[in-house]
């Protein structure tokens, strides 16, 4: 959580993200418009910095990213679209009628290994014939006639 302040010095930017501030410096050479120089030589960060230097912390320490890999990661999430709150819904929506029908596919076809299974047991004669094998073509008409 970032405090209420608008404006950061290195040291609390440090200090609230528990960084050293060798780092924070080599992050600022990946990321140029992270802080702003001050007038007193140091640089001075806004609420916003703080929590890009949180987001480039988790995409480095937890996710594993290099730096190069976080900036791009972070340009892609700033190119991205947001999404409205319909759009989440309808993608919850769909998500649901696509487990619903996969259920169905499964229960499906676990009905059709069942009888394939129960016929492997059956003589020959007695076996399920295919759709195609009961058409009305040459081979069938040679079938009948035998």
């Amino acid at each position: 959580m970032v405090a209420k302040r608008e404006l950061f010095k290195s040291v609390d930017v440090c200090e609230l993200t528990q960084l050293q501030p060798y780092v924070l410096r080599s992050w600022e050479a990946e990321f140029p418009g992270l802080g702003k120089p001050a007038a007193g030589g140091g640089r001075v960060y806004r609420r916003a910095d703080v929590e890009l230097v949180l987001r480039i912390k988790d995409l480095v320490f937890v996710e594993g990213l290099t730096l190069a890999g976080a900036r791009r990661r972070l340009e892609e999430e700033q190119q991205e679209p947001s999404r409205s709150i319909a759009a989440v819904a309808m993608d919850d929506v769909l998500s649901a009628m696509a487990r619903t029908k996969l259920r169905e596919v499964r229960t499906g076809l676990e009905a059709i290994l069942q009888l394939l299974s129960h016929d492997a047991g059956r003589p020959p004669e007695l076996q399920l014939v295919a759709p195609a094998a009961r058409s009305k073509g040459p081979a069938a008409k040679r079938r009948r006639a035998s």
